[in-house]
């Protein structure tokens, strides 16, 4: 047996490992940025998820409590989507990656062990280390670029990490009169408002190239690793820790990477191929039975 809530994690971290893939080629077929692609794949999916909840009878969120969740929801999803493709711009994707994924797994151990008023839980530690260490493996070395530029930049992708924790760590505890698919999609729609807001007027966002292939891949893109993946995080959030949600998000760069090569023919290193086995083994590791503190 499995941690409860580690099969809907899993099924979350390997569905958002399509999100490259896709958001690279809808980019390409709208000639957008990624960061106006960010802003469609929160859009879209926030769409798509509060039609669901509507037509389930759950739309509507009620009470102070939900408006409060989903406007701190959607605030960190503008934070985490705009600040990761900030940080790619300055870094890098793989370097990016690396600081932005690898950080929150660690932030979520010391939030949890803080609030919790102990040591850092071993196996919690283990999985996050070698998971890390994994990613590392995995994307390789980061670009060559200037000490300043590298600063800001890992700055910027440990400012994403963090907000993904903090989704993570809020998402965790439900709220009465709000569904799951109903949180996230109003929350999605709002975060995909303020990076909107926030583009708009540098310039970071222009009229996409309609087609029919630009229109599917935004279907795909907020469809699988936004709408579903995130509705399965929430949903195994209920009852797993918040370090082994993040840990088994590390599936994402993994299931990506594989992606990229079976879709663009790119090659994993002897490196790559060692990082990718200790994720696996960090993943399995952090989803055994373990006693969850409340």
């Amino acid at each position: 047996m499995t941690t409860p809530g580690v099969p809907a994690l899993v099924t979350a971290g390997l569905m958002w490992g399509t999100g490259g893939v896709l958001g690279t080629a809808f980019g390409a077929a709208a000639d957008l940025p990624s960061t106006a692609v960010a802003a469609c794949r929160l859009g879209g999916g926030g769409v798509l998820l509060v039609l669901y909840a509507v037509a389930g009878g759950l739309g509507r969120p009620h009470g102070t409590a939900a408006y409060r969740r989903i406007a701190i929801i959607g605030a960190l999803a503008a934070v985490f989507q705009g600040a990761y493709f900030a940080a790619t711009s300055l870094l890098g994707v793989a370097a990016a990656t690396l600081v932005a994924i690898g950080s929150a797994p660690v932030v979520c151990v010391a939030v949890e062990s803080f609030t919790d008023r102990r040591r850092p839980d071993p196996v919690a530690v283990r999985t996050v280390a070698v998971g890390v260490i994994g990613l590392v493996f995995l994307v390789g070395a980061p670009a060559d670029v200037p000490t300043t530029t590298a600063v800001v930049g890992a700055a910027t992708a440990l400012l994403s990490g963090t907000s993904f924790a903090a989704i993570t760590l809020v998402g965790r505890r439900p709220v009465a009169g709000l569904s799951e698919s109903a949180m996230t999609g109003w929350s999605f729609l709002l975060g995909g408002a303020i990076l909107v807001a926030v583009l708009g007027p540098t310039g970071g966002l222009r009229a996409p190239t309609v087609t029919a292939t630009a229109v599917v891949l935004l279907l795909a893109l907020a469809v699988i690793p936004t709408a579903a993946a995130y509705t399965f995080w929430f949903r195994g959030l209920r009852t797993a820790p918040a370090s082994t949600a993040t840990v088994i998000g590390l599936l994402e760069p993994l299931t990506g990477t594989v992606l990229a090569m079976i879709v663009l023919g790119e090659r994993l290193t002897l490196v790559g191929l060692v990082g990718a086995a200790l994720l696996l083994v960090a993943v399995v590791d952090t989803s055994r039975p373990r006693t969850v503190r409340a």
